[in-house]
């Protein structure tokens, strides 16, 4: 016998006018792209937590990091 995966339902709120935007795509299965867009954010997920697990990178760090990176950014692209 196998496995019954349980589900659960979520509700998601859009505007109008996106709504009106999808009813124009009737090809696409709006929730099998919601549902996919979740399992690979969820993987992506697992693996930074798995890859950071040891890490002794503080959020501050990776904050002043990111920071850095930003403006290095700003810079070569003529923003700075």
């Amino acid at each position: 016998m196998g496995d019954i995966m349980e589900t659960v339902n979520i509700t998601l709120a859009i505007s109008r006018e996106l709504h009106k935007k999808m009813k124009q795509h009737d090809e696409i299965s709006w929730s099998a792209l919601i549902k996919h867009t979740i399992e690979h954010k969820i993987a992506d997920l697992e693996l930074l937590d798995k890859l950071t697990e040891k890490s002794e990178l503080t959020e501050k760090d990776a904050l002043d990091i990111g920071e850095m990176i930003k403006r290095s950014a700003a810079r070569k692209l003529g923003f700075l």
